[in-house]
């Protein structure tokens, strides 16, 4: 079969003749890919062959050249590379020669290719004159098919080589000049227009020093500007687009621009009927709003201390908003019966904008929608009433809660008599309204007089359809978590909550929501979520409905185990696979609550969830839920633990070992930690295995780097557990956490830097696990070997300057452990060194916490040098 009949047959509708073709092209890659990709190149330049066969041709190109995953990326880029000049020439010249076909589909699809190579070449310092030779054609205003696929190759380079600006900076102005050029209301082609606009949409990030000259920003503005207003729909997006995109990029540029020409230009943007120009100008303002509600933070963070924020708000939000508020407001009555709940409409898009506007300018948002509220709530239209109701849940966040308060003291029984509202979608928004009441404001909701009607309509809205049933279980999850007590208070626990009379009615009616026809998929989990809320919040009065709780999931549970062998189908088996995972949360918080109250029914938790374990069998996410629950278990009954670990060890060591599953991974590491805390010196019998497993991973080259933070913690969990007794590990460990101090990080990469910074503060975690695991014992001159490498490590921490505060607070806690494990001048030497003297004097911004880790440090130092 030749090239031509294989590429058609990758389209055919039939499945099995598809398959077959993508196989055999799959086949010729592996075994002869040079070959593979001039026959592929041959094709798409090949005006003969049908356009359906040349965009197969030039689809599979791209696909051998670019792939979503890094790592099968890194492979393409490195196989190309290697190929033999000759052919990379061919496929080059091929795929320049195709952009400037007839077919329109062709130069699109011959586009992606150049790109796909450029993407791979340029980063490498090859193909270096792509641009210049890509500007060329762009030039020619003989050929609009070439200019096109021209510029859309020119915007998907820039599009991929977003996260490396400066391989195409050098080139900035020349790119620039050719799509300005192509975008101008004087081009005739609305076709080059639009390929204009969307390659400019791609290389703002890139022209950065344009925008710093005036003369070349008053020109790129006036032409997306006058974009914005081109005859074609298409091209009027795509202007908008850049708009937005130019606000997010370069606002302190923006106020010129905004007084003569964005302002107008949005307003009307946002009324227009055509739904895709209406969306990117709402766009446009809630860009604007997120924008100036990060400055508000960023000023008065700068004012708490003194300082002078980097960035000053120029407050076109508030300026405009007398405009852009009615028009949000009639965009909100354009709902439609029928949306699909999916569906992003202009409705949603602007109740959307109207929340950002509130958080951007506070109290000055009230005024400007109370009278739509109040003149719309009760009106017969829907429309207007489901307006209204939104327009007010979504203006509660952002101005001032005493300013709030009366108003929703005046609503809350309108919106809960609304609950009974005859429309659905009015009732939806209700729903979502007094959730968000509930999580936002709660201190207006009176015990005695809002909350029995409150709960009343939220429990009888689980019964409605899945939307409103979802938002009245997240309202009643709000409830519990801004009217719990705050974990850890012993007086308060003891003491009913204003929710402790409703309790046990809410539960069981979550309880029966997860059991109706209607209870499927996000909704049935806001419900086990709900209840999961409940429990953490549960006061002492409400625990024997917390022990009822984890009675019923238990029985679920053995039930649906029992129902495995009855599962058909990918469906059954999400469906079962999801209910699982709610069971094992609630299980899991109802330990957490009931700490070692939960003894009496371990045994059963414990043989349910290794059932479990064991039936999930690739289904890794649910393996990860069930080692959350043993976890859980493992710190609630401390030593009492120790008879399941037999029995549960044989599962951990297949997870701990799989090295590709990085949550897994991590979920396995994290066990060993819960258990050495429950088990205390115990832990010493399976410590060898444990110590061995954890080396191992470290030198896996596939195991994810931040799984082996988590290990080297682990170590000083081990420490801490076991005490003296880790003194077989302890050179094989420090040899280990030495070796990774070691590592330091490229100032270029911001990854990198991060990683760094994290696997510090591992080792720190497992050096302080450690010192204290020998302090006060006779074996603690077993450390004075390692002290050097320990305080070489905080010496590298304490004078990074990318240092976090939680890496200089171990860091000091680590010199204090080691002063006060060696109070009789031992390391003497060490500790009177001039750069720590120094680093425990530092001052400056710094968490209360902080500062006193220091001062104890400092004290500890004082007492060892002595």
């Amino acid at each position: 079969m030749n090239a031509t009949e294989l590429l058609a047959n990758t389209l055919s509708p039939d499945a099995h003749t598809r398959d077959d073709a993508t196989q055999k092209l799959e086949t010729a890659s592996r075994e002869n890919y040079p070959a593979y990709m001039a026959m592929l190149s041959t094709e798409l330049v090949n005006e003969a062959s049908p356009t359906h066969v040349r965009n197969a041709a030039g689809l599979a190109l791209k696909n051998t050249l670019s792939a979503r995953e890094l790592a099968r990326q890194t492979e393409y880029a490195n196989r190309w590379l290697a190929l033999d000049d000759a052919t990379k020439n061919k496929v080059k010249q091929d795929a320049l020669m195709a952009l400037a076909s007839p077919t329109g589909k062709v130069g699109t699809v011959a586009a992606q290719v150049v790109s796909a190579i450029a993407s791979v070449e340029l980063p490498n310092g090859q193909w270096m004159d792509v641009i210049g030779l890509l500007l060329g054609f762009v030039s020619d205003p003989s050929n609009n098919s070439l200019r096109v696929a021209t510029l859309q190759a020119i915007g998907f380079i820039c599009e991929s080589l977003q996260d490396k600006p400066d391989i195409l900076s050098m080139r900035s102005n020349e790119i620039l000049t050719a799509v300005i050029h192509g975008a101008r209301k004087e081009e005739p082609s609305q076709e080059v227009q639009l390929a204009a606009i969307h390659a400019l949409l791609n290389s703002l990030e890139f022209v950065r020093e344009n925008f710093e000259r005036e003369g070349e920003r008053n020109y790129i503005m006036q032409v997306v500007c006058e974009a914005t207003q081109n005859a074609n729909t298409d091209v009027q997006v795509g202007a908008f687009e850049c708009l937005v995109k130019i606000m997010s990029l370069y606002y302190d540029k923006m106020g010129y621009y905004m007084e003569r020409a964005l302002f107008g230009l949005t307003v009307m943007g946002m009324k227009h009927s055509e739904e895709k120009i209406a969306h990117q100008a709402i766009e446009f303002w809630s860009t604007v709003c997120e924008l100036e509600t990060d400055l508000a933070w960023e000023a008065s963070e700068a004012n708490e201390y003194g300082e002078v924020p980097e960035n000053e708000s120029k407050y076109f939000a508030k300026v405009a908003l007398p405009e852009i508020v009615p028009v949000l407001l009639d965009l909100l009555t354009h709902q439609d019966e029928d949306d699909d709940e999916d569906e992003w409409t202009v409705a949603k898009a602007a109740a959307t904008c109207v929340g950002l506007l509130a958080t951007a300018v506070q109290d000055t948002i009230v005024p400007a929608v109370i009278p739509f509220i109040e003149a719309n709530i009760r009106n017969s239209d829907w429309h207007l009433r489901e307006a209204a109701v939104i327009t007010f849940g979504s203006i509660l966040d952002g101005p001032d809660p005493n300013v709030l308060s009366p108003l929703v003291n005046q609503a809350l029984p309108i919106l809960i008599d609304m609950m009974g509202d005859q429309n659905p979608q009015v009732k939806d928004t209700v729903a979502w309204t007094l959730g968000r009441i509930c999580d936002l404001l709660v201190q207006t909701i009176q015990p005695d007089v809002h909350l029995h009607p409150l709960i009343s309509a939220l429990v009888g809205g689980l019964n409605d359809n899945a939307r409103i049933a979802g938002n009245c279980c997240w309202g009643l999850m709000n409830l519990a978590d801004q009217l719990g007590y705050v974990e850890g208070g012993d007086e308060a626990f003891a003491n009913p909550s204003p929710l402790s009379p409703y309790y046990e009615g809410i539960v069981q009616a979550l309880l029966r929501a997860t059991e109706t026809a209607t209870s499927e998929g996000q909704h049935r989990t806001t419900a086990y979520e709900a209840i999961n809320s409940l429990v953490t919040h549960a006061t002492a009065d409400t625990i024997p409905v917390v022990q009822q709780i984890v009675v019923t999931i238990l029985m679920r549970m053995e039930q649906l185990l029992s129902m495995q062998n009855q599962i058909v189908g990918a469906d059954d088996r999400n469906n079962w696979n999801d209910l699982m995972a709610s069971f094992c949360s609630v299980i899991t918080c109802v330990v957490q609550k009931l700490r070692d109250g939960i003894q009496p029914m371990a045994d059963r938790i414990m043989t349910l969830t290794l059932q479990l374990i064991n039936a999930a069998g690739k289904t890794s996410w649910l393996v990860e839920d069930a080692f959350t629950v043993i976890g859980s278990l493992a710190r609630a009954l401390g030593p009492a633990f120790g008879p399941y670990i037999p029995a549960f060890l044989p599962l951990l060591y297949p997870a701990l070992k799989a090295h590709e599953d990085t949550a897994l991974c991590m979920v396995a590491v994290g066990i060993i930690g819960d258990i050495a805390t429950a088990l205390g010196d115990q832990t010493a019998q399976y410590c060898n295995a444990f110590v061995g497993v954890l080396l191992e991973n470290l030198q896996s080259d596939v195991l994810n780097r931040n799984v082996k933070i988590s290990i080297l913690s682990c170590f000083g969990d081990l420490a801490v557990a076991i005490g003296p007794a880790f003194e077989p590990y302890l050179a094989a460990t420090t040899a280990v956490l030495r070796q990774a101090g070691a590592v330091q990080p490229n100032p270029l990469d911001i990854d990198l830097i991060e990683y760094v910074s994290l696997l510090r503060e591992g080792i720190l975690e497992a050096y302080t696990g450690i010192v204290n695991a020998f302090k006060d014992t006779p074996k603690v001159d077993a450390l004075l070997p390692h002290v050097p490498a320990m305080l070489e490590l905080v010496q590298r921490c304490l004078v990074d300057s990318e240092r976090t505060e939680s890496t200089i607070r171990l860091s000091v806690g680590l010199v204090g452990d080691l002063a006060d494990a060696f109070p009789n001048g031992q390391i003497k030497q060490f500790l009177l060194v001039d750069w720590l003297a120094n680093e425990l004097r530092m001052k400056g911004r710094m968490a209360p916490e902080t500062k006193k880790m220091i001062r104890w440090a400092r004290e500890s130092v004082k007492r060892a040098t002595a």
